[in-house]
């Protein structure tokens, strides 16, 4: 019942790293209609589902009084098809655009900046669609 209470509590003694020390704000309009104000804190590694994950962390805000953290979880068997047609593994700054791409598709489908409380999990077919379009598949 309190499993997500145990994730949390992991999850939150792991540090970030990967974070800028001066942090770049930048902006995204969302199809939503929402402009969205967001920079990265950092990441880290984590277990998501019994598998390998790494956790994105933005600061996230889409007006006065909004700012919220929220975590794109990239599950690492999410990536496998991907990379065995590579025959390689992806590199940190691909981990990286995937992960970006898929916070920028969450502002596009989410109704509203509340809808952003939940995290931002990248399933294999959002990766390989995310690796195409930028143009790494």
């Amino acid at each position: 019942m309190f499993g997500w209470l145990v994730r949390w509590r992991d999850r939150k003694g792991v540090p970030l790293h990967g974070g800028l020390t001066l942090r770049r704000v930048k902006r995204y309009a969302a199809q939503s209609g929402y402009v969205y104000e967001y920079f990265f804190l950092g990441r880290r590694e984590i277990r998501y589902q019994g598998a390998d994950a790494i956790e994105f962390v933005f600061e996230v805000s889409a007006g006065p009084g909004t700012g919220l953290h929220v975590s794109v979880i990239l599950p690492m068997p999410s990536l496998e098809p991907t990379e065995a047609s590579w025959g390689r593994k992806l590199a940190d700054n691909e981990h990286y655009a995937v992960a970006k791409m898929a916070l920028f598709q969450a502002f596009d489908e989410r109704l509203a900046p509340a809808d952003m409380r939940d995290h931002v999990i990248v399933r294999t077919a959002d990766a390989a669609a995310i690796l195409a379009t930028l143009g790494l598949a």
